[in-house]
């Protein structure tokens, strides 16, 4: 414990005593962005739906905005590691200097980089790490990507609106999981919907029988559930169809990521029939998705399909432009946040802006169902929610007016 105190007293140090004062790192012809996400290790596919978005912007856009270039700068942070996360964070500033943070798949280590940034006046854009709390912990963080509360808000809303009145909720024993179980519950009880029981399950389960096995037995007419991305989704879901939920009339209702090619792909026949809320699907409708499909699958040479992850970090890209054009090219702290806080754009997942209060985005939740078209798994959208802000923050808002 006392030589984890000090290595992050030398760290806290270094970052005093190294770090250009705020604005200096972009005095040149080049602003560097410092992405730190996950490239190896447990979430690297979420790593790389990042890195691919982030190239698709570059590929569509190029990299010279508002007479600079742009140079994106990669750091693994190997997984779910607040420590190497802080770190990382820390020796971009130190050694390349970098202008701006980005990237972030998981809440502890977007908190643990937003100290960083808070410390060395540096903005900080995240595409993923989804805890309502993230840009709370820094004046200097803005979000591209979602709240867990902003998507399981209208799904508790659209379960009660079409007929489920006893949900059993099950979620991973982590924050965001802990945010989902909140949120729905207290959303689908406001409405009159009883939750018959709440679990919460390890992180590291692989294998849900027993909690399916008591889900069956409690009768609800609709169960909500929140997993990590990939194989939990997988494995549950599999369970779901085997243990005959659906054959009970136990309706499946899930957050973001349900929709992901890899988890359709995967979980096959025992996807159908589910429904899911969340801001993007790349088998939604429109123009701006079927253009950024193209460009999308000329950067990935069509290996797959791009998911929430991606699309988050594209509009981190696209934001980031237009709030350089707004300031000329410059990214001090303060004046780029004043600035992405006037953010609105037309996205592959439709309309979004930044919420100036919050700096958290504004977007559309979709409803979908999980339908089988041509051969393939797709999400159809069936329902939508728009200009959709982080419900936790405006209660909080709420309750302090008060």
């Amino acid at each position: 414990m006392q030589v984890k105190k000090l290595a992050g007293t030398a760290l806290a140090l270094v970052l005093a005593c190294s770090i250009a004062p705020a604005g200096a790192g972009n005095a040149g012809d080049t602003i560097r962005i410092g992405v730190i996400t996950s490239l190896t290790g447990p979430a690297a596919q979420s790593g790389e739906q990042m890195k691919a978005g982030i190239d698709t912007w570059l590929r569509q856009n190029g990299s010279q905005v508002a007479g600079k270039k742009l140079e994106v700068i990669y750091k693994d942070d190997t997984g779910p590691q607040a420590d190497v996360a802080k770190r990382l964070a820390t020796e971009r500033l130190v050694r390349e200097n970098v202008d701006i943070l980005a990237g972030f798949v998981f809440t502890p280590n977007a908190i643990a980089a937003a100290a960083v940034a808070e410390k060395a006046r540096r903005p900080m854009v995240v595409m993923n790490a989804a805890a309502s709390g993230v840009t709370e912990k820094s004046r200097y963080v803005t979000r591209t990507s979602y709240t867990i509360a902003q998507s399981v808000q209208p799904l508790a809303d659209w379960a009660y609106k079409t007929g489920s009145r006893k949900v059993f909720s099950i979620v991973s024993d982590y924050a965001p999981g802990i945010d989902a179980e909140t949120w729905f519950n207290n959303s689908f009880a406001a409405h009159g919907g009883q939750v018959v029981a709440t679990v919460r399950v390890p992180l590291n389960t692989v294998d849900y029988s027993a909690y399916l096995q008591r889900i069956k037995d409690e009768k609800p007419d609709a169960i909500h559930v929140f997993l990590p991305n990939g194989q939990p989704m997988v494995a549950f879901i599999k369970g779901y169809k085997e243990k005959g939920l659906d054959k009970a009339g136990i309706r499946f209702l899930g957050g973001e990521g349900w929709a992901d090619e890899d988890v359709l792909a995967m979980g096959g026949d025992a996807m159908l029939g589910i429904y899911t809320a969340g801001f993007y699907a790349y088998s939604r409708p429109g123009a701006e998705n079927a253009r950024f499909l193209q460009a999308f699958s000329q950067t990935v040479g069509g290996r797959f399909q791009p998911n929430f992850l991606s699309v988050s970090a594209y509009d981190a890209m696209n934001l980031i432009a237009a709030t350089l054009t707004r300031t000329e090219g410059h990214a001090e702290a303060v004046r780029f946040i004043q600035a992405a806080a006037t953010y609105s754009a037309t996205s592959p997942r439709g309309s979004v802006s930044i919420d100036p209060a919050t700096r958290d985005i504004v977007q559309t939740i979709y409803i979908r169902r999980i339908d089988k078209k041509e051969g393939k798994y797709v999400a159809t959208e069936i329902d939508r929610y728009d200009g959709v802000k982080d419900p936790a923050k405006s209660a909080a808002a709420a309750g302090r007016m008060k």
